[in-house]
């Protein structure tokens, strides 16, 4: 690592801890004026053609390196998702200020109060690829709760990036607030080794991305990391499935957008509904490209399906390929997600309340569903305002996180001369 790195990066983290000082005691009206006019400035369509024309940037160089249809879907912007992101703004600024909650209190026996208030984390860096929505989400939230940002997107979003940070540095500057948002501005990954070695400065490291990633975030880093691996979701058909809602879910779950980590990758079928639905559902899948991966059972019913494969039910494919297997009833669908999920999503469909008490009762990844696409689990989606990942380790945080995983807690303690004895 460059010595030039590595003094950049201190210094951001430096003046990032300094700033977070300041932002934890902003109040909630302040926080809120402050996101509403970023939001407003996002909505400005000279602004929005600067952005574009970055975007436009980053694209065309990846064209160029060969980036995955999957990669180049989450690199994309265009007028809806800059829409997004300003609804995103405002729906955080709608929410309840995190900061500040007394969560409990009691009194001892020698008249002390003693209590737990809620406080920002502090210093939350974000090492993601591709997606430039996350700049914003990750600043609207961790801004909202009263942490400072360091933000390290990958190379391929590197001019998108630039504009979305110069866009949020004209509302901070005149706010006086310029370093609760750093950006490393550089294409080396050098960069994000000397970030996480930074745990003087930064509480948390969140990152988002590919697996590959993540673990290498995991393992280099001196700083606590929130882990996601990879989102291999699963949607078991019971057998007393309605067969239109199954395939209108299971169509939603893979098809809306299949690179992204809440869609389905694996389906489980009922042993005692297969005859009916696979065929059904074969032929939708034909019809919209995508390919089969089935089992024994899976291909009795469609012909055309791929033998699957072990490491296939393990697999996070992001694309138009889904693997099937058809099961004996919940406990082998249960036993399947335990073995090969990933903690992220699964659903159940069916009419019995008794089977999806069970699958909500014996199934603990982050997010369950009942008879819904497992493509609703997200922050935004679940009225979390928006999120700034998505834990599936349990601690601090398990599942969408939002604002209330962006702060921790204090004691505060009430006397009235007590000491102990």
């Amino acid at each position: 690592m460059s010595q030039t790195t590595h003094d950049s990066v201190v210094d951001m983290c430096r003046r990032a801890r300094a700033a977070s000082r300041k932002l934890s005691t902003l109040d909630a009206n302040t926080k809120n004026r402050v996101l509403t006019e970023i939001a407003q400035l996002l909505s400005v369509r000279e602004v929005q053609d600067e952005l574009l024309a970055a975007n436009e940037l980053d694209l065309e160089a990846g064209r160029q390196k060969g980036l995955s249809k999957a990669m180049l879907d989450r690199l994309a912007l265009d007028g809806k998702r800059i829409a997004g992101m300003v609804r995103s703004i405002e729906e955080v600024t709608l929410l309840p200020d995190p900061v500040g909650i007394v969560t409990r209190m009691w009194t001892r026996p020698n008249g002390l109060k003693v209590g737990k208030r809620t406080i920002p984390l502090g210093v939350i860096g974000i090492v993601y690829e591709a997606r430039p929505n996350v700049t914003i989400d990750a600043f609207a939230l961790c801004f909202k709760a009263g942490n400072a940002t360091v933000l390290k997107g990958g190379s391929e979003a590197l001019n998108s990036n630039r504009c979305l940070v110069g866009v949020l540095r004209r509302i901070l500057d005149l706010e006086l607030l310029s370093d609760v948002c750093q950006l490393i501005d550089t294409a080396d990954r050098e960069a994000v080794l000397a970030l996480l070695q930074q745990e003087e400065y930064v509480d948390l490291v969140i990152p988002r991305g590919g697996e590959g990633l993540i673990r290498f975030v995991a393992q280099n880093s001196r700083i606590p990391v929130i882990k996601h691996y990879k989102g291999v979701c699963h949607i078991y058909v019971a057998a007393d499935a309605q067969i239109p809602m199954a395939l209108q879910i299971v169509e939603n779950a893979k098809l809306s957008r299949p690179g992204v980590c809440n869609a389905l990758e694996t389906l489980l079928v009922d042993h005692k509904i297969a005859d009916r639905f696979l065929p059904e559902f074969a032929r939708l899948m034909s019809e919209k490209g995508v390919e089969i991966r089935g089992d024994d059972e899976t291909r009795r019913s469609v012909p055309d399906a791929k033998p699957v494969t072990e490491d296939d039910y393990y697999a996070e494919f992001l694309d138009l390929i889904l693997a099937v297997r058809v099961v004996d009833g919940l406990d082998q669908a249960i036993d399947h997600i335990h073995k090969y999920g990933s903690s992220h999503t699964e659903a159940i469909v069916t009419q019995s309340y008794e089977q999806a008490c069970q699958f909500v009762d014996r199934v603990n990844s982050s997010v369950v569903m009942v008879n819904a696409s497992t493509r609703f689990s997200d922050g935004g989606e679940l009225g979390l305002g928006a999120e700034i990942g998505i834990s599936t380790t349990r601690l601090h945080a398990y599942g969408p996180m939002g604002l209330e995983s962006l702060v921790t807690e204090k004691f505060i303690v009430y006397g009235s001369g007590q000491v102990r004895g």
